[in-house]
């Protein structure tokens, strides 16, 4: 077989075991391991597992992930959630739609301090949900919504995704956190605008008027933490004080204190909050593995340098081949999660895109890509047919079809479609912030 046959046989054999319900690390590393000793020989592989196993695992800016984790765990067992939707259903929840707005609304503070997208759907879902049931919310309105809410996780900073492609594009971790930031708030904007006019268009969804407290000193204060441990890590990181990995340390020691603060969390779950952490720390530097070997196989079968050649004598405008690499990203969404994705794909995509002319600075490129890969792997999450996010918010929800979620979640996708379509056209959209950035 020729190089080329091989890469693709190997990129088929890991979306076939995908398929077949294979661990995504899984069915990255055993095609990729397959492939490169068919391109070398086997001492070469062994010495290619032992050499990428050293390198990956000693990244001193890695261990940034499982300390965001961490943070994320402290803020979920800390009770930090309940609070955060308390205040946000007082503040709007006496609009048509209040309930599912504030679900959103917490869904985003709550990912300011967790950096994942399953967690905070998982966190937000376990306090908002029953509330909107109680209300008379339909119940795919409330899952979508609630499903929609947990992106929400990864596209305001911190986000482990957007660490990643920092991580793999050499790029300053910092500055794409500043280029998320707006891209995010419109994320958060948009979602809640598509609740208000679904209500609307849709009678008998969502209640005409929700019955919810009003919103006092207490809730305020309930919220203050939150408030202040995202002061303190990204004004830290911004203002110079600390590097983004010492910020995730501060800000997961932070987290912790006011987890003690509210008196809620125990010996119990103070050690489930580390089993958590080291079960999903494990779990991505298992696929960070799995994609290394992929990657290097896939690099001496010249398949990705073969595929920039290609595209770049088809003589397409810039943005049509980026528009067209996040409508791959949407297909492979279908059978990989955001992480797979990312490490997969990036090696491949990103010197092929930094080999364009946007008219930009290389750098304000790597950024703004950045942020459009975030944009369409937070699709995703939410497109049937398997939208990961949708599957966990409905086994939560019992008694909710999950065809009633995925046809919830179609005004949302409408909304991803519409902030993916302006980023792209409008790039200083997302750079605005970055200039501020030393």
């Amino acid at each position: 077989m020729t190089p080329t046959a091989i890469g693709l046989a190997m990129f088929a054999g890991m979306l076939l075991l995908m398929v077949l319900r294979m661990p995504i690390a899984a069915a990255m590393f055993i095609p990729g391991a397959i492939g490169y000793w068919a391109l070398s020989n086997e001492m070469a592989l062994l010495n290619q597992l032992k050499g990428s196993a050293v390198a990956r695992l000693t990244v001193y800016e890695l261990s940034v992930i499982p300390l965001f984790l961490l943070m994320g765990q402290f803020a979920t067992q800390g009770g930090l959630s309940r609070a955060l939707f308390r205040a946000a259903a007082a503040l709007v929840g006496h609009i048509r739609g209040g309930l599912g707005m504030a679900s959103i609304l917490s869904a985003g503070a709550f990912g300011a301090v967790c950096g994942s997208s399953v967690a905070t759907s998982a966190t937000i879902t376990q306090v908002a949900y029953p509330e909107m049931k109680a209300h008379g919310y339909q119940g795919g309105l409330a899952t979508a919504t609630l499903a929609t809410g947990g992106t929400l996780g990864i596209l305001i900073p911190p986000s482990v995704p957007l660490v990643v492609y920092a991580i793999l594009t050499e790029q300053n971790i910092a500055k794409l956190f500043a280029a998320a930031m707006v891209p995010g708030l419109i994320a958060l904007l948009g979602y809640m605008a598509a609740i208000a006019i679904y209500v609307r268009l849709v009678p008998g969804h969502a209640p005409e008027h929700d019955e919810v407290p009003a919103l006092t000193l207490r809730a305020l204060v309930g919220v203050a933490p939150i408030a202040i441990i995202f002061i303190i890590v990204f004004g830290g990181i911004y203002g110079g004080k600390f590097t983004p990995t010492e910020g995730a340390a501060v800000g997961a020691a932070a987290t912790f204190v006011a987890a003690l603060a509210k008196r809620e969390i125990t010996w119990a779950k103070f050690k489930q909050c580390f089993y958590a952490t080291a079960e999903s720390s494990a779990m991505i530097f298992l696929i960070f593995l799995g994609a290394d070997l992929m990657n290097s196989a896939l690099a001496l079968t010249q398949v990705p340098a073969q595929l920039a050649t290609v595209v770049q004598g088809w003589g397409l405008p810039p943005l049509a081949v980026v528009a067209a690499i996040l409508m791959f990203y949407v297909v492979l969404g279908a059978v990989m999660d955001e992480l797979s994705m990312i490490l997969l794909t990036i090696p491949i995509f990103f010197p092929m895109v930094m080999g364009l002319d946007f008219g930009m600075p290389k750098e304000s490129v790597a950024l703004w890509f950045g942020i459009m890969v975030l944009m369409t792997v937070g699709f995703g999450l939410l497109a049937p047919p398997v939208g990961l996010n949708v599957y966990i918010v409905n086994g939560m929800a019992k008694g909710v079809p999950i065809a009633e979620s995925y046809r919830g979640v179609m005004p949302f996708l409408l909304s991803d479609t519409l902030r993916t379509l302006l980023l792209l056209f409008f790039p200083p959209i997302s750079l605005w912030l970055v200039k501020y950035v030393g």
